[in-house]
């Protein structure tokens, strides 16, 4: 009897160490490019998967690698700049799967947002401009300087400080920055609230198609929890065509993470879910990053894709 109750026992806890591994905190900033994994958790993907997934909102991109690998999440939805960057200074992080990638949509949601009272006529009127960025050296604003070099512009002429995504209106009204740079669909809240205008589309003159955010986890967990990857990939690739197809279940889920109302979010299309990330993908940001001198030595881009 006692050695069956031993063996009860020990499944017991086996089965508890089991579900407790496949319980994953996933992080985000407010923005659709995880809308695969908010679609995953709200139509049960995650669920059927044998995963239970709860997602977490971060203030600021830049600082999702350090919720990584102090175990506040497991995988987190960071920027291809910001990964790279954090990369390169030395955290031990890998890519597990696509979440967004750039298109002519999603460009065109992209903007330089400008208070009333500024007066942006063209790319060097931002010179002397304060300027707040959903995270220094991520994907907005490394766009953002790319821009401004292509135009000939010196973006050190600019003064960028970091200002979230959900606190941009406000910022904007109380005349604490000249201009975000944003995307939908905040550029259409502010816009209606008569905050102010939009000064460049500078993502749709730059007309790219790479990654914009990725799912990432630390290494060391990856590789301890092989398949937990392999059911959360399988689940980012069954939500993936819903985001892309099913405007409905799409901008519910989006609402709902984000806190913004339904009829904002439907206002525009989400950006589009790629759930596969190939390595040359981000060959294009670490030429971008490197000659804006944010990467101190040559990424490896085959070790830090996870396989």
């Amino acid at each position: 009897m006692k050695t069956l109750a031993g063996v009860a026992l020990a499944a017991t806890l086996f089965a508890g160490a089991a579900q407790a591994q496949n319980k994953l905190q996933v992080g985000c900033t407010a923005t659709t490019d995880c809308a695969s994994a908010m679609v995953a958790v709200d139509e049960g993907i995650f669920k059927k998967h044998g995963l239970d997934v709860e997602m977490t909102l971060i203030g600021i991109n830049s600082n999702i690698p350090a919720a990584i690998l102090s175990g506040s999440i497991q995988i987190g939805g960071p920027t291809s700049t910001v990964f790279l960057q954090a990369v390169d200074g030395g955290l031990d992080l890998v890519a597990v799967a696509g979440a967004s990638v750039m298109n002519a949509n999603s460009n065109a949601n992209i903007t330089a947002f400008v208070r009333n009272g500024i007066t942006i006529k063209e790319p060097k009127d931002f010179v002397g401009k304060k300027v707040g960025a959903p995270g220094l050296g991520a994907f907005l604003h490394v766009l953002f300087v790319k821009w401004l070099v292509e135009k000939g512009v010196d973006p050190k002429g600019v003064n960028f400080v970091e200002v979230t995504f959900p606190t941009m209106a406000d910022i904007i009204k109380s005349g604490g920055v000249d201009a975000v740079l944003t995307a939908e669909p905040f550029v259409t809240r502010m816009t209606n609230a008569g905050l102010g205008s939009i000064g460049a589309r500078y993502a749709a003159e730059l007309n790219r198609t790479e990654p914009i955010i990725f799912y990432a986890a630390s290494r060391d967990w990856a590789e301890k929890n092989p398949d937990v990857i392999r059911k959360f990939r399988a689940a980012i690739a069954e939500a993936a065509p819903i985001v892309n197809d099913d405007r409905e279940k799409s901008a519910a889920s989006i609402a709902k993470f984000t806190k913004q109302s339904i009829e904002l979010v439907k206002a525009s299309a989400p950006n589009k879910s790629e759930p596969v990330l190939k390595a040359e993908q981000l060959a294009w940001w670490i030429d971008i990053m490197a000659s804006q001198k944010m990467l101190q030595s040559k990424v490896d881009l085959n070790k830090v894709m996870l396989k």
